[in-house]
């Protein structure tokens, strides 16, 4: 990577902290994650080149239950356990006494010696654990934030919260509607503050909403903490929706709903059609593209997710040619946060939106990246939680060092809560410095 462009570099010439910090020791443990699954958490202690201990650094890895094909390993076989063995074996010896100020170098020792392309060695959930771990302990090492360590002082942006409400697909029961997320984003709001207690105040009616249509509704949630109902499709989007409008006309600023489609779980390749259980329909590319035309137009949606199955770029170039002046269309199982992919979306113009989950790629350096090319063509980067999370915080601080405009981390729950507070305290330390991020 070119350090040129890794803004924590520029902070050394700067001079905000000309001190070097190495890495002095590394502890990794298995964790649950929001859905009761284990998962990895890793502890780094750096020092200064003096030997005194400097900064420590905390951070666990999520995991997601709709996963791309072409993400990274998340555990190698043997699962949490095998990749905690791994940790202590293979990557403690040589992790100790690199440069925790030079992360990008921390992150290539951490792909040589794993030694293949998706972290199928040591997961890349360790890996990614790993790397956002060095990076909070260098940050607390020069006391600062990680948003600033990463972003340097023009890291100012705060993002709009994509807010999950109603959930379906992979993350709910059986009964609940075959699109997996049914979101609403504060586009009108003016500050994050007043943009997440919009989105508290969307989920609150969703569910008003839901046991006015079902009686029999009783307050289940997803994996994210978005309501799980017995509904279809079309009624989900209608209750988000008509939540949206009204919300909007009480807090006095626009609040639009969004997809995830999730396309991919909803494909079946032998028959290439994709299929609606709940609905009981089957649909080709054409039509499922113009049922996708048809949900933007006519409830206003400002963001579409994985409209079509993680393969077929054409696909979405096609229904991005068509609604992308007024809509954006982001792919996330189609790019898994790699640059290869993203750069063959690129070419043919397949989206004008690009999800950014660190674990899907194993390593910040690889995450920033993958920014970087999204931003260099004017699309628009929304960095992304797990459906399987953790407290950690680091993706908040992501959203604000490298100025993604979208932050995708729930409405409610804990572990999305976590993220999205620690947005607020950033807001309250900018103070008049903050802005919000450019959405089109």
């Amino acid at each position: 990577m070119d350090r040129s462009n890794f803004k924590v570099c520029q902070l050394c010439q700067k001079g905000v902290n000309l001190q070097k910090f190495i890495v002095k020791s590394l502890t990794a443990r298995e964790i649950l994650d929001s859905r009761g699954n284990p998962t990895i958490e890793v502890d780094v202690v750096v020092r200064s080149e003096s030997g005194a201990e400097a900064g420590v650094g905390r951070a666990a890895a999520p995991s997601g239950a709709s996963r791309g094909k072409h993400e990274v390993i998340a555990f190698p076989e043997g699962g949490v356990k095998a990749s905690v063995k791994a940790f202590k074996e293979i990557l403690v010896p040589k992790l100790i006494g690199s440069p925790a100020d030079r992360l990008e170098e921390v992150d290539s020792l951490l792909h040589e010696l794993d030694g293949t392309p998706n972290f199928s060695r040591i997961g890349g959930n360790a890996a990614v654990a790993i790397s956002m771990a060095v990076a909070k302990a260098a940050a607390a090492a020069r006391g600062i934030p990680l948003y600033k360590h990463l972003g340097g002082e023009e890291a100012v942006q705060l993002p709009y919260p994509l807010g999950n409400m109603l959930g379906g697909g992979a993350h709910a029961g059986r009964q609940a509607p075959d699109i997996q997320e049914f979101h609403a984003i504060p586009v009108g709001a003016k500050s994050f503050v007043d943009a997440f207690f919009a989105n508290a105040k969307i989920h609150k009616r969703v569910r008003a909403l839901i046991e006015a249509k079902d009686q029999t509704f009783t307050g289940g949630k997803g994996d994210e903490g978005a309501w799980a109902p017995n509904l279809d499709s079309s009624a989900a989007l209608e209750i988000v929706a008509r939540a949206c409008e009204e919300i909007s006309s009480e807090v006095g600023f626009e609040i639009r709903p969004a997809l995830d489609v999730a396309a991919s779980s909803l494909y079946d390749e032998h028959e290439k059609k994709y299929r609606y259980k709940r609905e009981g329909k089957s649909r080709d590319e054409g039509e499922q593209i113009n049922f996708i035309l048809d949900l933007i137009n006519t409830y206003k949606l400002f963001f579409v997710e994985d409209p079509l199955h993680e393969e077929d770029f054409d696909g979405f170039a096609e229904l991005t040619k068509k609604v992308g002046e007024k809509c954006l269309i982001c792919g996330d199982d189609l790019f898994v946060t790699n640059v290869a992919r993203i750069q063959k979306g690129i070419e043919v113009g397949a989206v004008n939106s690009v999800l950014i989950k660190p674990n899907q790629i194993g390593t910040l350096t690889d995450t920033h990246k993958a920014v970087q090319l999204t931003k260099e063509r004017n699309y628009v980067p929304v960095v992304s939680h797990r459906s399987g999370e953790t407290p950690d915080e680091t993706i908040a601080h992501l959203a604000v060092a490298w100025g993604c405009p979208i932050i995708k981390t729930g409405a409610v729950g804990g572990e999305r809560v976590a993220k999205l507070n620690e947005l607020i305290r950033i807001e309250e330390e900018l103070g008049n410095r903050t802005k919000m991020g450019k959405l089109r």
